[in-house]
């Protein structure tokens, strides 16, 4: 056949209405076997890529997912990509994927994404100052789902993270094994949540060793490398400066690697290092960095899958209590971090205890 084949072109051939090639395509059930067998078998010859927008849009429904997403070049996109693909890929969506810049205004994208009305919901990576609009757009009952959002939560959208306290615990507590007791902090970000959780893990280590949190030994960091350079910088010029440093971040922990060479201190022989993240730079890093592992892959795993559930609950008419148990009980979801052990912490060299 010459041209672009249409559905009106496959409807003729299969000897049916358009209407029935379009129930087909959008896989409803009321089509006899045989009919259906029928039409996906000249679709076949007939090279048909169905347009999933446009099948959508007459039906009011597309078969399409909106992913907004910060920079991707940030190192741990693309885990979580993977683990959103891992879950599309076994489903009958597609995803639609937007990168936003800091330049630029979320609520604005979002408006444009809404209005294009080629989404039946969104996946907010990362959404930041965002996340205000995104609890009103999921209140209207437009599905939602954020994975791992920085900024202190409130409202009722469903939320996937990583366990960040217990996560920073670890950390702190494996380098007490080691027999540390100075041991620096360094923080995330100002008003964020993910900074105040790892914050308290570090405190909740050193308070079940019977140590006291030094003010001296915390400091406040940004999540980038030139933050963590300038905040051990303060550490390493303090009278009794710490045997060990906890960083909230791996880029932090890269900037007290640089710091730590120009004050010609050698890692983990004179300090030992943790990050966080378990981003893919870290495993080559000089020396490689211990760290804490978020499960990048499993958080886009479970939050694609939290929403895809919305989505299709939201095709079928809910129960009356549905509702209200969403707004009273907010999915909240932590996965689980995990110690991943490099050179940087020293795990082969014990500090030796105090006498």
């Amino acid at each position: 056949m010459a041209g672009t084949v249409t559905i009106n072109d496959i409807a003729r051939l299969a000897g049916v209405s358009k209407a029935t090639v379009s129930r087909v395509i959008n896989q409803k059930p009321d089509v006899d076997s045989e009919t259906r067998l029928k039409i996906l078998r000249i679709m076949d010859e007939q090279g048909f890529v169905p347009s999933i927008t446009a099948a959508g849009l007459a039906g009011g429904r597309t078969r399409l997912i909106g992913v907004l997403v910060p920079s991707l070049t940030w190192p741990l996109i693309p885990q979580i990509m993977r683990g959103i693909g891992d879950i599309i890929e076994h489903s009958t969506y597609e995803l639609v994927l937007y990168s936003i810049s800091h330049e630029q205004d979320r609520s604005a994208v979002i408006d444009r994404i809404l209005a294009a009305k080629l989404t039946e919901g969104l996946l907010a990576v990362y959404p930041g100052q965002a996340t205000a609009y995104l609890n009103e757009l999921h209140a209207s009952g437009y599905p939602v789902v954020m994975l791992d959002d920085q900024m202190i939560p409130t409202g009722t959208t469903p939320w996937v993270g990583a366990d960040n306290r217990t996560g920073a615990y670890t950390a702190v507590r494996h380098l007490l094994q080691l027999g540390h007791r100075r041991i620096g902090h360094i923080k995330g970000r100002i008003g964020y949540e993910c900074s105040e959780d790892r914050y308290r893990g570090y405190c909740d280590a050193l308070e079940e060793a019977r140590i006291e949190v030094d003010p001296a030994l915390v400091v406040q960091g940004d999540f980038l490398v030139t933050g963590g350079f300038a905040c051990a910088q303060q550490l390493f010029a303090l009278p009794d400066r710490p045997t060990a440093i906890f960083a909230a971040s791996d880029d932090m922990a890269s900037g007290v690697l640089l710091a730590a060479e120009e004050a010609k201190l050698r890692v983990p022989e004179d300090v030992a290092l943790v990050g966080f993240d378990d981003t893919a730079p870290a495993a080559f890093m000089h020396p490689p960095l211990t760290t804490i592992g978020q499960p990048f892959f499993e958080m886009g795993q479970r939050a694609t899958t939290l929403l895809l559930d919305t989505v299709n609950a939201r095709r079928q008419p809910a129960p009356s209590w549905h509702t209200s148990q969403r707004e009273t009980a907010p999915i909240r979801e932590f996965l689980p971090t995990r110690l991943v052990v490099r050179t940087s912490c020293g795990a082969a060299r014990r500090v030796p205890a105090e006498v």
